[in-house]
């Protein structure tokens, strides 16, 4: 009996979301780029002072994650309407010729 393509997909995506969970070492905090960044300054140049401070620090790192997400989305949404936009006036176009 043959399994369908889509059970092996879903199968697969649901490996790759255990496999921090089950496999050690894989797990750990994550850091974004500007962490990383701040931590490599401080390593190669101690007692570094930045030039600047955030106007604003959300309460907590979940705050910060759902930000983004939110930034993410919004941004995804309007070059969704633009390509949309740009693509069905194109279309009419052609059909009005």
């Amino acid at each position: 009996m043959a399994i369908h393509r889509s059970v092996w997909l879903l199968a697969a995506a649901l490996a790759i979301v255990a496999a921090p969970l089950v496999i050690p070492g894989l797990g750990g905090e994550f850091k974004g780029a500007d962490d990383l960044g701040t931590d490599a300054i401080a390593q190669a140049v101690p007692g570094f002072k930045p030039w600047f401070q955030p106007l604003w620090k959300p309460p907590s790192d979940e705050v910060e994650t759902m930000m983004f997400a939110l930034q993410a989305a919004l941004g995804a949404g309007l070059l969704g309407y633009v390509i949309g936009r740009r693509q069905s006036s194109s279309q009419k176009n052609v059909a009005g010729r």
